[in-house]
């Protein structure tokens, strides 16, 4: 059973916090179409489209440019309703989130075909530099602006939801680590979705409430990367993910001059961290959080296997898990993640996840090191090992793995991985396929899975 603390001492919430940091009309907060979109600018549009949305709720946000998915996600807030952000832009995803929030609608600036009931089109945010300044409105501290949605790689996704106290909050220490590192102000570009909470964090709070300014778009391919990189100034931060890392590593495309690079949503080995700050000459550094807490720590791999929390947070370890205090946490919360705590509880070392860890036989592993031992075989491309829900006639709960290597046999596979582990954690079933089913952020819903191992 989780012992609960909660030995913050927070201020009383102000009534309301302003919705964007700006002194400066002119400060940039978004680049778009190779165009700075200066603070009047953008305030218009938050204006002008929330003017446009009906009486709701909440409504989903499915802006694919990332200016767009900016304003609309404002103007929903100015409304005072809530963002409801699915675990993807999958159509059922959407309706299933939507079903849950009865009334709701969705927002895009695309035509949709099929489009959700209740969709509404943004209208064209033209460009106009010479917009009168304005003062940038300020939303209740409690008013719920987004719902956000866990992933789903561990069961069904679960609806977290935060308020704009919550968020303005957990941006603090990620703007202090950052800061740090590339100065202020800095450019970011982000090849993760805007609807993904780490989205959110990094491409949409960063320029609401800091010196920052995103790139409307959302590269893909290495190419697309650097071109976008190219189109804003230095100092330049890219939000990525290991995924997208390992793509932009093997692809050789050289980038612009970067400050930082940054990687949340999945383990980054050491080996990926190390030829990533080689081939692009910056430090990359990890986050750490979750949908329900938001970022809460960060390190640089290639220096220090350790955790530094932000300001304010505090850990408490517990058999079931770690208990979470944080300045953007109304109560603490419990994560599954196991870890153990150094230098008066300011760092931690992660040990495993709940979920992840393994006892069969009376021998223990762990679901992540045995990926991690799985990838290292040279000519497996991608792969995972998972637990299944189902026991066995003894009892025992078996391991399977997907592997993505097109020039190996599963033989080939298990012999190396027989080298590497103790026979009763070798997957009694793997299966040899041509990609795993990795949503936007890089994550392996756990269904997915399922369905493709058969």
């Amino acid at each position: 059973m989780a012992i609960v603390y909660d030995s913050l001492e927070r201020a009383p919430a102000p009534a309301g916090l302003p919705l964007l940091n700006a002194c400066d009309p002119r400060r940039i907060v978004a680049w778009r179409h190779g165009a700075a979109v200066r603070a009047a600018q953008f305030l218009a549009h938050v204006e002008q489209v929330a003017a446009l949305l009906p009486e709701a709720s909440a409504a989903v946000n499915l802006c694919e440019d990332r200016y767009a998915f900016l304003v609309a996600f404002c103007a929903i807030a100015r409304r005072g309703q809530a963002n409801l952000l699915p675990p993807s832009r999958a159509p059922q995803a959407v309706e299933e989130v939507m079903a849950a929030h009865p009334g709701s609608y969705a927002l895009g600036e695309l035509a949709l075909a099929p489009a959700p009931h209740g969709y509404r089109k943004l209208p064209a945010l033209d460009a106009d530099p010479d917009a009168a300044p304005a003062l940038a409105p300020a939303l209740p501290a409690d008013q719920v602006v987004a719902i956000g949605y866990t992933s789903g790689s561990t069961g069904a996704p679960r609806a977290n939801a935060k308020s704009w106290r919550n968020l303005s909050a957990s941006s603090a220490g990620t703007l202090a680590m950052l800061g740090a590192v590339a100065g202020a102000p800095f450019h970011v570009v982000a090849t993760v979705p805007p609807q993904h909470i780490y989205g959110i964090e990094m491409s949409v709070l960063l320029p609401l409430l800091g010196e920052v300014a995103v790139h409307a778009g959302r590269p893909f391919f290495p190419a697309d990367v650097a071109a976008a990189l190219a189109e804003i100034p230095a100092p330049r931060v890219l939000v990525t993910t290991p995924v997208h890392l390992r793509a932009l590593v093997a692809a050789g495309t050289a980038l612009p001059p970067l400050a930082a690079m940054l990687s949340a949503t999945a383990p980054l080995p050491i080996e990926l961290a190390l030829a990533a700050e080689q081939a692009f000459g910056a430090p990359l550094l990890e986050v750490f959080g979750s949908t329900e807490t938001c970022a809460f720590a960060s390190r640089r791999v290639t220096r220090d296997a350790d955790w530094t929390l932000y300001e304010g947070v505090r850990l408490h370890p517990q058999p079931d898990g770690t208990l979470v205090e944080a300045p953007q946490l109304d109560t603490p919360v419990v994560l599954a993640d196991i870890v153990s705590l150094h230098d008066e509880g300011r760092r931690f070392r992660l040990r495993g996840r709940n979920t992840d860890l393994l006892e069969i036989a009376g021998k223990r592993a762990s679901l992540g090191d045995l990926t991690r031992r799985l990838l290292a075989i040279p000519g497996v491309e991608d792969g995972i090992v998972f637990q299944l829900d189902a026991a066995d006639s003894a009892g025992v709960r078996r391991i399977a793995a997907l592997a993505v290597a097109p020039t190996l046999s599963e033989a080939a596979i298990l012999d190396a991985l027989r080298r590497a582990v103790d026979p009763v954690f070798l997957p009694r079933r793997l299966r040899l396929v041509e990609a795993l089913p990795r949503n936007e952020t890089g994550k392996l819903p756990r269904a997915a899975l399922l369905t493709l191992l058969g």
